[in-house]
């Protein structure tokens, strides 16, 4: 049974269950034989994994019928394996913002979460000091996924850089203060030292949170 957070395949400690949960989440719904070319085991192993999964509750499958072509099972994560994933401590993150603004309104909010901001910046500025654009690109994509927001990063043919995250860790506190969402871009252009607009927004129903960074 997998009962520990679960943030990054590139994650050493990790076990086949959790590489199968991750790999589920990064593609919302998988089949036996794409786990087997991901996992590079045979299609008995991750059978026999997929029903472990299945009796701890942590994925449900579907059988699929294409026409006269043999039906096959497609696996997708339940609620329950959400929980997997870090939440940001989304609990004390949403009490103390509704405290705040109780007392200043969303201006105090936004106050708070700058300063928030901040002091990360100052925290986090050491690990992509007298770097190339690619290298902090690729250490703020890491930065993220500790974080708990599955974050990835790809060059695209422009030369610019997309970052995206297939998981919030902080939804919920974000779907209430928008400041939250509104404030990371900012985070991403003062460690990147380039301009970051936000392309993709699971808030507006995208299946990820998006961010184009320009090269120049």
């Amino acid at each position: 049974m997998i009962n520990h957070p679960l943030s990054h395949p590139a994650d050493q400690t990790n076990t086949t269950q959790d590489l199968i949960v991750l790999f589920i989440k990064k593609n919302k719904e998988v089949t036996v034989s794409e786990l087997c070319a991901y996992l590079k085991i045979t299609s008995m192993a991750v059978r026999r994994h997929l029903n472990v999964l299945q009796t701890d509750g942590l994925v449900d499958a579907e059988l699929v019928r294409h026409g006269r072509g043999r039906p096959f099972y497609k696996y997708r994560l339940t609620s329950k394996a959400e929980n997997l994933f870090p939440s940001g401590f989304q609990n004390l993150a949403m009490d103390l913002l509704d405290a705040i603004y109780e007392q200043s309104g969303h201006e105090g909010v936004l106050n708070l979460l700058t300063i928030r901001n901040k002091k990360r910046l100052s925290t986090l500025t050491p690990r992509i000091e007298d770097k190339s654009l690619d290298e902090r690109v690729r250490e703020v994509s890491k930065i993220f996924s500790e974080d708990g927001y599955m974050t990835e990063w790809e060059i695209l043919p422009d030369g610019n850089y997309f970052i995206f995250q297939r998981h919030c860790a902080v939804h919920d506190v974000a779907k209430k203060y928008r400041q939250v969402c509104a404030l990371e871009p900012q985070l991403m252009e003062s460690l990147l030292g380039v301009k970051v607009t936000r392309e993709k927004y699971m808030l507006k129903n995208d299946p990820v949170c998006g961010y184009l960074v320009h090269k120049s």
